[in-house]
């Protein structure tokens, strides 16, 4: 259920949301410079070989047969939905779409993903209308997220293909992600994650081939080289692990306002590693980012319900 007034954000959910948000923040700024490099579908593809050796390898070492094995049917589709819609389907659309767009405007769309993901859990979860205090959150962080990525409307016009592309994905991910709960599977998130990366990497070579990408003569050099491995396996293989046990342990609406985060640290990342300014707007979108994300997860209550419940048995004590 929705996290105004109830803490769902537990530590644990916490360091996950935390790992997820920093891993695939990074993304923005890695498929910038590996673009350069690669046609978009082949590097996805290439994105999720390198994440199914790391999860297979991971696997092998760390969980048997039966904790691999689909059992019923919300098993099954809990893997497609985790492989085709939320990992493959979402960054094929997406690193295409940033082929005509900029980081800045993409951020800003796929960012929409945390609005999108309430209106199908309401349509599929049947988890109710969106509290007023939820709604004013979520609209501060959109807002928060306009501020730091600081798209001009003729680039978000502009943009041709990339932004209905870039729209596609977070649609496509907020719809994934509340399928997965509905599924209600039995297997832990770490094995459909297994399963899920090598069938998005066998989906992306498959659109790949499809679209006619040439692969002749490509290199790599170094720069791109790191690029490829963050993205197969930092925000391929490690992200993916961590969100989706985020969307089991606190639900599909609340596991997507970390995507709320992801061009903070997009933006950050560009202005470290790329030189790009970061302006005062950034700054104070920063801000409302965390004001709008304070408001939707309920941490405020969290901590003063302790307090008050401390000051009320105190003053019962007292017989006041």
């Amino acid at each position: 259920m929705w996290g105004c007034g109830a803490n769902v954000f537990t530590r644990r959910t916490g360091a996950l949301f935390v790992v997820s948000a920093l891993l695939f923040g990074g993304t923005f700024v890695a498929a910038r410079i590996g673009l350069e490099y690669l046609p978009p579908l082949f590097f996805v593809a290439l994105r999720f070989d390198l994440g199914a050796i790391v999860l297979l390898t991971f696997a092998a070492a760390t969980l048997s047969r039966e904790e691999l094995q689909p059992r019923t049917l919300g098993d099954v589709v809990g893997i497609l939905a985790t492989g085709v819609i939320v990992i493959g389907l979402t960054n094929a659309l997406l690193f295409v779409g940033q082929q005509y767009v900029t980081s800045g405007v993409a951020a800003v769309v796929f960012s929409l993903n945390p609005i999108l993901t309430p209106v199908f859990a309401a349509l599929l979860l049947s988890e109710g209308r969106l509290p007023v205090r939820g709604a004013v959150g979520m609209g501060l962080g959109l807002l928060g997220v306009v501020l730091v990525a600081d798209p001009g409307s003729v680039a978000l016009l502009g943009g041709g293909l990339g932004v209905p592309l870039v729209f596609g994905a977070a649609v496509v991910s907020a719809l994934g992600a509340v399928v997965i709960r509905r599924a209600d599977a039995t297997l832990s998130s770490t094995a459909r994650t297994v399963w899920g990366v090598p069938l998005a990497a066998v989906l992306s070579h498959g659109l790949s081939y499809a679209a006619g990408e040439s692969v002749i003569g490509l290199s790599l050099p170094p720069v791109a080289l790191a690029a490829l491995l963050y993205v197969g396996v930092g925000s391929g293989a490690v992200a993916y692990l961590t969100y989706f046990a985020l969307i089991d342990e606190a639900g599909a609406t609340e596991a997507n306002l970390m995507f709320y985060f992801v061009p903070v640290v997009s933006a950050i990342g560009g202005f470290v590693l790329l030189g790009e300014t970061l302006s005062i707007g950034s700054i104070v979108g920063f801000v409302i980012i965390f004001a709008g994300f304070l408001l939707v997860s309920g941490l405020p209550a969290a901590f003063t319900t302790p307090f008050k419940r401390s000051v009320r048995d105190r003053l019962a004590h007292l017989g006041i």
